[in-house]
């Protein structure tokens, strides 16, 4: 399996979001409005979609790359199913 790229952007995004999750954990914990928490859940769901996305783009540029090179069917078969699961 190649070497990532990204691993060190990917790790500050998912800190990142850990945190804002723990902030609105707070604005709950603190009965703050619920259509501000609302907002702020969107922005965690929207850090942590483009936190895949950033992952996706790295695996296919590296890994998908060296597997079509060796014609390894199954990296492109578990790709498909991960993308499905993403996609949900």
């Amino acid at each position: 399996m190649s070497h990532h790229q990204e691993t060190k952007q990917v790790l500050h995004r998912l800190s990142r979001a850990i945190g804002h999750l723990e902030a609105v954990k707070k604005m709950v914990e603190e009965e703050q409005d619920c259509c501000e928490i609302l907002i702020q859940l969107a922005a965690v769901r929207s850090a942590i979609h483009n936190t895949g996305k950033v992952i996706l783009k790295d695996h296919i540029q590296h890994c998908i790359a060296e597997a079509v090179e060796n014609q390894d069917q199954k990296a492109l078969d578990d790709l498909s199913v991960a993308i499905d699961r993403f996609m949900k």
